[in-house]
C-alpha cells in the first residue's frame, strides 16, 4: 500500500469517528491516535494533515457540493463512511494540489476507499458523485465552443473575433 493511500485511509477512519460522535470530538487528537494505530509505515504525515486542514477548511462548500451533485441523498443520509469518503475526495479534487495529485488519481484513489471501507454499492455511488462534480468542473474550466453567434442582420461573427472583426 503506497504512503498516500494509507494516509487517506486514516483521515478516512479519522473522519468517520469523529463524524460519528457528531464532530464533537477532537479531530488532531483522532488523528493523532489513527497514525500511531496504522500508520507504523509512514515516515512524513504531512499528507494526513494537510487533507484534514483542506476538508475543514472548505467543509460547508463540500458538503453542498455532495447535496447538489447527489440531490435524492440528504447529506444526513449519506452513509457516514461514503459521505467521509466523498469529502476526502472532493478536497482532494477541489482544493489539492493538482500537481502532486491529479483530479482522475483523486477520484481513483476516492473508488479505491469506498471499494474496501463502505458497503457494496460505495463504490459506484462515490464515482457517480465524483464524476459528476468532475464533469462540471471541466464544463466550467474548458467550455464547450460556441457555435456561431449571430449579429444583427444574420450574419455570422467569429465567437472569440480577432481584434474584434467579424468573419466574412
Amino acid at each position: 500500500m503506497s504512503s498516500r493511500h494509507l494516509s487517506r485511509s486514516i483521515v478516512m477512519q479519522s473522519l468517520y469517528e469523529w463524524d460519528f460522535f457528531g464532530k464533537k470530538k477532537n479531530l488532531k487528537e483522532i488523528l493523532e491516535r489513527n497514525i500511531k494505530e496504522f500508520g507504523l509505515g509512514l515516515k512524513d504525515t504531512s499528507f494526513i494533515y494537510q487533507l484534514v486542514e483542506n476538508i475543514l477548511n472548505y467543509l460547508s462548500e463540500i458538503d453542498k457540493i455532495i447535496e447538489k451533485a447527489a440531490p435524492e441523498w440528504p447529506l444526513e443520509q449519506i452513509n457516514i463512511v461514503d459521505r467521509n469518503i466523498l469529502r476526502i475526495g472532493l478536497s482532494e479534487l477541489l482544493y489539492g494540489k493538482k500537481e502532486e495529485v491529479p483530479p482522475k488519481v483523486a477520484i481513483n484513489e476516492a473508488i479505491e476507499l469506498a471499494k474496501s471501507f463502505g458497503g457494496e454499492s460505495s463504490g459506484k455511488f462515490v464515482n457517480g458523485v465524483l464524476g459528476t462534480v468532475y464533469k462540471e468542473i471541466e464544463t466550467t474550466t474548458h467550455p464547450p465552443p460556441e457555435g456561431p453567434a449571430k449579429r444583427e442582420g444574420g450574419g455570422r461573427v467569429a465567437s472569440r473575433p480577432e481584434e474584434g472583426r467579424p468573419l466574412k
